[in-house]
């Protein structure tokens, strides 16, 4: 349940069929950072453990990635992002494994995560488990996010960082995805099958891995890592949930969470799940997104700018990335993904899809068909 960071230029942010379809660069923006962004130890602990599992010189791996030994024993102890993000890389390279975090994903056992595990695994049931996993992620991860997003009779789980300019690195975001199965499957007694999973990044490694673990063979470059589930894989029951151990590890939790502040508060993210969730309800204005956010229009376009960017901004990124992804559904007919967008009719979504692509939304499904049936 955790990632690292690595900018997006170190791989385009491309749908799946399009990656030739270049978005248009978009401005860079500065987000303001209080401190450097940390995770839990643990996950280096777990690296380690895996590695080590596999023949790996465990004092070696921590010396070159910069992961202190006192650390592997301590519950509370965090690490610096970079950190991590060396700890995945180097362990990849001495196992020679290109799919090392989708391996170690299967290590995961309960209590790995301390409380945000614990909370996890007390849910009554499965969406109830990913809504916390959502709400504590914070707890190990500073920049690490979830988002819940319900798509018809199906539920979107978009995985990632809390910051512009940044984004889970690769065997990071494999492993952070693959233990949302492997903890899934776990807490239900049961297999659970993905109805699809989506990597930001290039594909490395055998498909057929990934089938093993998701159920689905994954789409690349994708504009954000995300895993869909159905519905009714959601509503599974937990067979062990324990409703009074829930109350009292999730009454721990908010105390954990209210005093872990954040690296910094990002007003830019919660705008940007906001408008993602209610997209499809028509335009949202910068006063309707101010009164959810408990914000005067003044005091979010304020907070806005010293992060680095604006609210219409903001509105394009999200139909952007909504747009790769509905047009990569071709259950949608394009009227249908222009009002998904908050478009009134399907003209302005035209211009503006030419204008993220270089190309028209037509032309992308043709070239996503026509790719589809080459790799079949």
């Amino acid at each position: 349940m955790s990632s690292c960071a690595r900018s997006p230029g170190q791989g385009g942010l491309q749908c799946d069929h399009l990656a030739s379809i270049t978005p248009r660069p978009q401005q860079p923006t500065m987000p303001a950072r209080h401190r450097t962004p940390q995770v839990s130890a643990r996950i280096g602990a777990l690296i380690v453990q895996v590695a080590g599992a596999r023949d790996v010189d465990a004092q070696q791996l921590m010396t070159e990635a910069g992961f202190q030994a006192s650390w592997l024993g301590d519950a509370e102890a965090r690490m610096p992002l970079a950190v991590e993000e060396r700890m995945w890389d180097r362990a990849a390279e001495l196992t020679g494994d290109p799919l090392f975090g989708l391996h170690a994903a299967a290590a995961i056992r309960p209590g790995a995560f301390d409380v945000l595990d614990y909370a996890v695994r007390t849910a009554p049931d499965l969406r109830s488990a990913l809504q916390r996993l959502a709400r504590y992620n914070r707890l190990v991860h500073d920049l690490a996010t979830f988002e819940v997003i319900p798509e018809g009779s199906a539920v979107r789980i978009v995985h990632r960082f809390d910051g512009i300019g940044q984004r889970p690195c690769r065997q990071a975001a494999e492993f952070t995805l693959a233990s949302l199965m492997v903890v899934a499957a776990q807490i239900s007694a049961q297999p659970v099958q993905a109805l699809a999973v989506e990597f930001a990044h290039p594909a490395a490694g055998d498909a057929e891995a990934f089938r093993v673990v998701f159920g689905v063979a994954p789409r690349f470059e994708a504009p954000v890592s995300c895993l869909t589930l159905a519905g009714d894989v959601l509503d599974l029951p937990v067979p062990a949930a324990d409703p009074a151990l829930s109350r009292i590890v999730t009454a721990h939790a908010e105390q954990l969470l209210a005093a872990h502040a954040p690296v910094h508060e990002s007003v830019a993210a919660q705008v940007r799940r906001r408008l993602a969730e209610g997209m499809a309800h028509g335009p949202m204005t910068l006063q309707q997104i101010a009164h959810r956010l408990h914000l005067s229009e003044r005091s979010l376009q304020r907070r806005l700018d010293d992060e680095g960017t604006r609210f219409a901004e903001l509105v394009d990124e999200v139909r952007r990335e909504l747009a790769l992804r509905y047009i990569a559904d071709e259950r949608l007919a394009l009227g249908e993904v222009a009002y998904l967008l908050g478009f009134a009719e399907p003209s302005p979504f035209h211009r503006a899809f030419k204008r993220w692509t270089g190309t028209t939304p037509a032309a992308a499904r043709r070239l996503r068909v026509h790719r589809g049936v080459q790799e079949s």
